[in-house]
């Protein structure tokens, strides 16, 4: 079954690692197709036009993909632009999953310091006014200000909030540790467990 995924990422410190991941699993069958892979100057450039061109980018590079896959390293959960491309997963509906990459060596062969899921730093809440994305932030739950429309409820593939309590993404999303858990022969499956619970 053709697959297409998003691979999200915080590239600086984790591109080594991450392509290490996206090229164990391409070379699979070949109707596998993966986004979220680009030189770092191209997303560079995009910073410096301004946050709603970046935005643009980043939105249409999630066209055409069902499954969003956060590569999580050590401070991947902060990264403004990672919590963009997990918003913008959700209101497209992919199947969302992490995958700690902090195990997988980086090009100088060292190891990097497990992180926090990206996965449980965002969620939704209901308000009088519709449901909403949260964001954690400065140790507490915020609105959160890269998207501040109302999220359609039909966009949601696990049971809507009820409350304003925040209902968290992992909640609902599995994670993995791609060296603890073999990645390598196993991210065919995790991605495709991530794809059918989201209906994809």
């Amino acid at each position: 079954m053709a697959r297409r995924t998003f691979f999200s990422f915080h590239y600086q410190p984790d591109v080594w690692r991450a392509w290490n991941v996206r090229n164990c699993w391409v070379v699979r069958p070949d109707d596998q197709h993966s986004n979220g892979f680009f030189d770092s100057s191209v997303f560079e450039s995009f910073k410096r036009t301004g946050d709603e061109q970046l935005k643009t980018f980043l939105r249409n590079g999630l066209d055409n993909t069902s499954v969003t896959c956060v590569l999580a390293g050590s401070n991947t959960w902060q990264r403004r632009w990672v919590r963009y491309e997990i918003a913008q997963s959700v209101l497209k509906r992919n199947g969302l999953l992490t995958v700690d990459i902090h195990g997988v060596r980086n090009q100088q062969g060292e190891l990097a310091v497990h992180g926090a899921d990206p996965l449980a730093q965002m969620g939704v809440y209901r308000t009088d006014n519709g449901i909403y994305f949260a964001e954690w932030s400065g140790g507490k739950w915020v609105a959160y200000q890269d998207y501040t429309r109302p999220v359609p409820e039909a966009a949601l593939w696990f049971p809507a909030p009820t409350t304003a309590n925040v209902v968290q993404f992992a909640s609902h999303a599995l994670r993995y540790d791609f060296a603890a858990q073999n990645g390598r022969e196993n991210i065919d499956g995790w991605i495709e467990l991530a794809a059918g619970v989201a209906g994809r």
